[in-house]
């Protein structure tokens, strides 16, 4: 079980987090992992395969040619005798170890992702109040979450680095004002940490909502190894989160797709429990994957059990800032993160390099990383990339700093005018031409109407002014840069235009790749 007790309340220079002692187990069964060992006994038994999957197994098929007969033989579909089917099934042993070392009262294992987690947290909420206090730079699948339910939303804008232009996290003092002038309030949702790595202060955002009798929901996607080394974070639960979604595949090393929701033992589990349960019946697959969910099971076990994987990944993560530092060239984005009041500590497996400074944009970075190198890091901006090391991987660091190194630099005019920057400003002579964040625009619907509203598709120009019917969101990192019932404004436009022409640039909910139209309300 989780038994983080540190107060992360006051900011200090850091690279790595506040630290805090590491969780010890509960009992000698963390160390099994009772769905997939049970998914495994089953595939080892000849069975013949007369239902779904229809790949049934079959050996000499094109799955079992092309992932090996292991993969398609564990592939079995729910409600299976001694797996899943029953009670105190070894699914039922399996949610209660991963409860309890996450420090839930109750774990929901999850088979689209962290994406579903926010959408049923989203849809719990109107038990519990009309309006949500929420965080402008979530996730796009929050907004979601609002059109499926209907909810107004209040939102607490989030500091932003004006020299990276990224958004960080929101103060509790922000939140509580934010709830001081909203009626009938459900909840507050807030994101922490962020893609960046930022951490936010959960454990005072906690007492603000609490004060205000309304429980706090924590899109921990990106924490979801945080409580299970020294090094690490408290995780939200600990910190006083009532509600907490978990993307385990993205650092704590299930399978992509997977993730978990957790709940915890605090004032408001009686009345979310039973809403969450049926939420959560709602929008999961009636045909769960056994893969995703034995990844789960075995990603809850290494976690638990291999402190000292975590540590070296840790270790790992630390000698490439150190080395970045020594070198010169680059940045480290977390170097200036004790600048902003809402940051209390930085998850040490995430690498946030300055580009700027060595010459070159991110997204030019990113892709000439891909191209020349074969590496892959997880986010581009203008001005920065993101590489993330796993909890328990040990990849070649040296070569990620060597590649790094060897970027071209500064940008010469044809490669800079092809990537949409000025030269001045890739060579780090300047900020002028980088890509800033827009000011959302004013909220004039509610998600939900808008998205249901009739709609009318637009010229990108003809739509600055009018109300969008789309949640559109840059990707990476997928936070919503305008969101259904905001006005469109001509910032917003041409930031999505000119991140959906950046290398491996993307802008989920578009109408088309270029941004070239939106769909507006009619």
């Amino acid at each position: 079980m989780n038994t983080r007790t540190t107060d992360h309340r006051t900011p200090t220079p850091f690279s790595t987090p506040s630290l805090a002692p590491a969780p010890a187990l509960a009992d000698a069964g963390q160390s099994c992992a009772p769905y997939a060992e049970a998914v495994l006994g089953h595939a080892g038994r000849d069975w013949l395969r007369l239902n779904v999957p229809g790949h049934a197994a079959a050996p000499g098929s094109d799955l079992a040619d092309f992932f090996g007969s292991r993969i398609p033989a564990l592939d079995f579909p729910p409600l299976l005798d001694g797996v899943d089917l029953g009670t105190d099934t070894p699914l039922d042993r399996a949610l209660a170890l991963a409860a309890e070392a996450w420090g839930a009262r109750r774990t929901w294992f999850l088979t689209n992702g962290a994406s579903q987690g926010n959408q049923i947290a989203s849809m719990v909420a109107p038990a519990l109040g009309r309006t949500l206090v929420v965080q402008r730079s979530v996730h796009s699948s929050v907004i979601d979450g609002l059109v499926l339910s209907g909810l107004d939303a209040v939102f607490v804008q989030p500091s932003v680095d004006p020299e990276q232009g990224i958004a960080h996290g929101v103060t509790a003092t922000d939140v509580a004002q934010a709830l001081e002038r909203t009626p009938d309030v459900a909840a507050v949702y807030i994101v922490s940490p962020s893609y960046f790595g930022a951490v936010a202060d959960v454990r005072a955002i906690a007492d603000a909502a609490h004060a205000a009798g309304v429980p706090l929901i924590v899109d921990e996607a990106w924490g979801s190894h945080f409580g299970f080394h020294p090094a690490l974070p408290a995780n939200a639960l600990s910190s006083g989160a009532d509600l907490a979604t978990s993307s385990t595949h993205k650092l704590a090393g299930s399978l992509t797709q997977s993730a978990m929701l957790h709940l915890a033992r605090g004032p408001f589990a009686d009345l979310l429990e039973p809403l969450v349960d049926r939420a959560f019946r709602l929008v999961q697959s009636t045909s769960a994957s056994a893969l995703l969910t034995a990844s789960l099971d075995l990603a809850r076990r290494s976690l638990v059990s291999d402190a000292a994987a975590t540590g070296g990944s840790v270790a790992a993560a630390d000698r490439v800032r150190g080395a970045v530092r020594a070198l010169g060239r680059f940045g480290v984005v977390s170097d200036r993160f004790h600048a902003f009041p809402d940051i209390v500590a930085a998850d040490p497996l995430r690498i946030a390099i300055d580009t700027r400074t060595g010459g070159i944009t991110g997204h030019e970075a990113r892709r000439r990383l891909f191209r020349d190198h074969q590496i892959m890091v997880e986010v581009a901006t203008d001005a920065a990339i993101v590489a993330v090391i796993g909890a328990g991987s040990l990849p070649d660091t040296d070569r990620f700093v060597e590649a790094l190194h060897t970027l071209p630099s500064p940008l010469s005019a044809e490669t800079a005018e092809s990537v949409g920057v000025g030269v001045g400003s890739a060579a780090g002579a300047g900020t002028a031409d980088m890509l800033r964040l827009p000011a959302p625009g004013a909220t004039k619907l509610t998600a939900r109407a808008a998205f249901l509203s009739p709609t009318l598709v637009v010229a990108a120009e003809e739509a600055v002014g009018r109300i969008s019917a789309d949640t559109l969101a840059a990707y990476p990192p997928g936070i919503p840069n305008v969101l259904p019932g905001e006005v469109i404004t001509a910032e917003a436009v041409r930031f999505l235009q000119r991140t959906a022409a950046a290398p491996n640039g993307h802008v989920r909910g578009a109408v088309d790749p270029g941004v070239t139209r939106l769909r507006v309300v009619a």
